[in-house]
């Protein structure tokens, strides 16, 4: 009798470990979001070719997208030893620090527009480019870098002197990666 009762005992014991071990649990978790300040562009210098002397034969100057502006031609364009204003369109980009982003450049002409002379004439600026590129990162410490945007600009046989400004500013995006 002692062992059908021990054994009795001992199944009783395994049936409430097998309970136990089938009994459901539960465990809760919170829900976080983190909304994360929006990156912004804003324009510190615009972009400018300085001057520029034309020929009988048109030509092509393109800006470099950097701090020293730099400038190169082909054709029939020549730079003045009085250069003018030349300046790489700069522009600060702000957000969260150490972020990436892309940076969309007007893939479109811009048409400039002589504003002084006869008035009316134009010249086209493409071929935009910018530093960094395709993608910028913001800084460890200020979330802020500098982005420079250059272009190219043709000018036309016997181009009409005057100050060429584009009627529509283009557009520089930038997105977080």
């Amino acid at each position: 009798m002692k062992t059908i009762t021990r054994l009795f005992g001992l199944a009783l014991l395994l049936v409430m470990f097998a309970v136990t071990a089938q009994a459901q649990v539960t465990e809760s978790s919170t829900a976080t979001a983190t909304i994360v300040s929006p990156i912004t562009i804003v324009l510190d210098v615009p972009l400018n070719f300085g001057n520029l002397a034309v020929s009988a034969t048109g030509g092509v100057v393109t800006l470099e997208a950097s701090a020293a502006a730099t400038r190169s031609q082909v054709g029939g364009v020549t730079f003045p030893v009085v250069a003018g204003t030349v300046a790489a369109a700069t522009f600060t980009v702000s957000g969260v620090p150490d972020a990436t982003y892309s940076i969309l450049l007007p893939s479109t002409d811009l048409t400039i527009t002589n504003t002084t002379g006869a008035g009316g004439e134009t010249m086209i600026v493409n071929n935009f480019t910018s530093s960094p590129t395709p993608t910028g990162q913001l800084g460890a410490l200020s979330g802020e870098e500098t982005l420079y945007v250059g272009a190219d600009v043709t000018v036309a046989a016997n181009q009409v002197a005057g100050v060429y400004v584009s009627a529509v500013p283009f557009d520089v995006t930038v997105n977080y990666n």
